[in-house]
Parts: C-alpha cells; sequence; structure tokens
C-alpha cells in the first residue's frame, strides 16, 4: 500500500513538474539566468521530496506552486519590462573592446583571465590580439567579435552574387509523407511519386527522409538495412 502511494504521489510530482515547465517556457540550459537555475534545483527537489512524502503531500505541493507561480510571473515581467529585465537578468558587460581588456568588467563577470583564455580558445581564439571585443552575456556565455583582417571572408566581401537558399521541407519522414509540407511547397503526392520513379525508388517507404527546396530540388536519404 505505500509502494503505491509513492508510485501515485511521484506520478502527480512529474506531473506538476511538466505544467510549470511548459508555463515557464522551454529553455536550454546554456540560454537559462542564474534565477532559473536555482529555481529549477529547488523545484526539482521539492519534486523528489513530494513523491515519498504519504503523510503530508499538500505542504511540498504548494511549495512547488508556489516557486512555479513565481518563476512563471518573473518570466512574464521579463518579457514585458525592460527595467524587470535588467533587474532579474542584468545586462551583458563589455569584457574587451577596441582589443583592451577590462579588468574591472572581468571581476564584476567573476571570471579570471584563465577562464577568459579558454572560453576565447573555445571559440576558436588562441590569439587575444585578433580579437576586436568580447561580451559576457547574461547566461554566462562570452561572445567574441574578431578584428575585421581575422574574419572568414563572406560572399559580400568579394561582392559575389548569392542566392538564397531559403528553408526545406521535409516531405517524407522515416517513410510517411508530410501531406501539409507539400501543399506549403506547392506539390502533391502525385509530384512526388513521379521525383520517387525519376529517382528509381520504389516509393516513400523505402525513403528515411525526402527534402525539398523552394526551387522544387527533391533530395533522398533511402532506408539501410
Amino acid at each position: 500500500m505505500k509502494l503505491l502511494g509513492v508510485l501515485l504521489t511521484g506520478i502527480f510530482s512529474l506531473v506538476l513538474l511538466f505544467l510549470f515547465t511548459k508555463l515557464m517556457g522551454n529553455k536550454q540550459i546554456s540560454q537559462m539566468t542564474m534565477f532559473d537555475y536555482i529555481t529549477g534545483i529547488t523545484i526539482g527537489s521539492i519534486a523528489a521530496e513530494l513523491a515519498t512524502e504519504l503523510e503530508e503531500p499538500l505542504l511540498p505541493t504548494a511549495a512547488i506552486v508556489l516557486y512555479g507561480m513565481v518563476a512563471a510571473v518573473i518570466s512574464f515581467l521579463t518579457l514585458k519590462s525592460n527595467k524587470a529585465r535588467l533587474f532579474f537578468t542584468g545586462k551583458p558587460l563589455v569584457l574587451m573592446r577596441d582589443g583592451k581588456l577590462s579588468r574591472e568588467k572581468l571581476k564584476k563577470a567573476r571570471l579570471d583571465i584563465n577562464e577568459f583564455l579558454a572560453m576565447a580558445r573555445l571559440a576558436g581564439f588562441f590569439d587575444l590580439s585578433q580579437l576586436d571585443a568580447a561580451i559576457f552575456e547574461q547566461n554566462g556565455n562570452v561572445s567574441f567579435l574578431p578584428k575585421a583582417n581575422y574574419r572568414p571572408a563572406n560572399p559580400g566581401d568579394m561582392k559575389l552574387p548569392v542566392k538564397g537558399e531559403g528553408l526545406l521541407a521535409n516531405v517524407i519522414v522515416d517513410g510517411n509523407v508530410m501531406e501539409e509540407e507539400l501543399k506549403a511547397y506547392g506539390k502533391d503526392t502525385q509530384w512526388l511519386k513521379e521525383q520517387l520513379e525519376r529517382q528509381h525508388q520504389k516509393g516513400p517507404r523505402s525513403i528515411f527522409l525526402a527534402t525539398v527546396d523552394k526551387e522544387g530540388k527533391l533530395t533522398l536519404f533511402p532506408m539501410k538495412e
């Protein structure tokens, strides 16, 4: 009977976690602010306690609801108010400007020079003289701006005409035809059938993935045993 109670409260805690995760919005770890991170750990700890709390499950439930609602309200405020956003998430810090490091800003970001160098190496910069600027973002990442002569060349630099590629439509996924994707690109199942025959394919069931670009080019990835 006690085991059944643990199973029921565990399922209930998982449902609560799912609901509040959807309420607060889906974020990757790298996108979380410090407040999001702390709130997530706290709610997770309370949910674990709720899963085994059989005598008074309402207490941890109330705590989860409280933390979840506060996090949701703060998330809403930071979306609507610039002042609230600055208060709760902070603002970016310019660690390097015009190739010069700011010791004061590094200290404010709680970064020592070795950590900064490691971040620069991870971004592909082993020589700080190649950098023009570096900005410490609210999520803890550092954005680097290389000097003009160290940036990768692009077609715009060479004044070459470039044709836009646009998004690809997945028209076959795991052997299933995505009819809505076909319609969005002005195609139908008959067109798809003809294209498959031209590429000597038996049918959609033999295709793992098929994509179409805005020019109508079909690219196939057949299934392999």
